[in-house]
């Protein structure tokens, strides 16, 4: 008798396994998309602190993210048992933060186009303020990341909304898991390309594959201020088209003329199906764009009115 019912667990616990297993997988491929932001948005956001102190700037933002999961596992699970009407709501408000910080970042980065440099008194002042300067870098990356790591829970909760409850914490932490290792892993390596090429470029030998190593090394070295620069162009592109994804999607009155304009141009001659796959992207991100230029003059008006 007790050996049928420790057949019966280790059965039952075999089938947990491959639902999650199962449930994993088609949960990491819809969730593909908002890691690809992720990953440009983070990589850009620890960009600008010293060489020697990027390694421990990008694992204070991972343990950042590490707590946002374990905030919004338990979160997720208790919302989509007890509220959950209130799940789009609090995403359209987390997509409208990530346009409003794109947006102020947007506008900042243009207002200051004209300065001509940096006085010495702030570069001075600058120095003295490092630690603080990380210190923002650290929180606003991990503000950013909770958005981010907060659809990521919510598009794993839907695809396991209708198995067990065990499923889905099991699920949803595993994913919650190697999103945080991948995209932190993958943040660290990029931010420290340029030293790696260094490396490269200054090894010494005659040999065919010391030659070649430091031709890499020197095309990593020469590339890496341009990669940075792109990622800040890719992740702040990103914060508009996830944020007015996130809104969109939860104003039907916005997504439904999105939708009739994708089909609209999917039926043009040769380039429709390109089109079609590129058009609520591109109409997403401009709906960000227009909903953060929105959210910074309130919270300018808001900041103006207290004083």
């Amino acid at each position: 008798m007790a050996g049928a019912s420790l057949l019966t667990l280790l059965d039952d616990i075999a089938a947990i396994l491959d639902d999650v297993a199962l449930m994993s997988k088609v949960a990491a491929r819809k969730t593909a998309g908002v890691l690809g932001d992720d990953l440009a948005l983070n990589a850009q956001q620890v960009s600008g602190v010293n060489a020697d102190r990027e390694l421990p700037v990008v694992w204070a933002v991972a343990k950042g993210s590490f707590r946002n999961k374990c905030i919004l596992v338990p979160a997720a699970l208790l919302i989509s048992a007890f509220i959950p009407w209130a799940v789009t709501p609090l995403l359209m408000f987390g997509g409208l933060f990530l346009c409003f910080e794109g947006f102020e970042k947007l506008y900042h980065s243009m207002s200051q186009k004209g300065d001509d440099g940096v006085s010495q008194a702030e570069l001075d002042k600058a120095a003295e303020d490092l630690q603080a300067y990380e210190k923002q870098k650290i929180a606003g990356a991990i503000r950013t990341d909770f958005v981010l790591s907060a659809e990521i829970i919510a598009i794993t909760l839907g695809v396991v909304a209708h198995s067990s409850f065990l499923t889905q914490v099991v699920t949803l932490s595993v994913i919650a898991v190697l999103m945080t290792i991948g995209v932190y892993g993958l943040v660290a390596g990029i931010v420290k390309l340029d030293d790696a090429g260094l490396y490269l470029s200054q090894r010494q030998g005659e040999r065919l594959w010391t030659h070649f190593g430091r031709w890499i090394g020197g095309g990593l070295v020469n590339a890496a201020p341009y990669l940075m620069r792109g990622l800040t162009v890719i992740g702040t592109i990103a914060m508009f088209m996830v944020g007015g994804g996130i809104l969109t999607h939860g104003l039907h009155v916005v997504s439904e003329p999105i939708a009739h304009v994708a089909a609209w141009v999917a039926e043009l001659a040769m380039i429709g199906p390109i089109l079609a796959v590129i058009t609520p992207s591109l109409l997403n991100t401009l709906f960000g764009v227009l909903a953060g230029a929105l959210a910074l003059v309130i919270m300018s008006g808001i900041q103006k009115i207290r004083g």
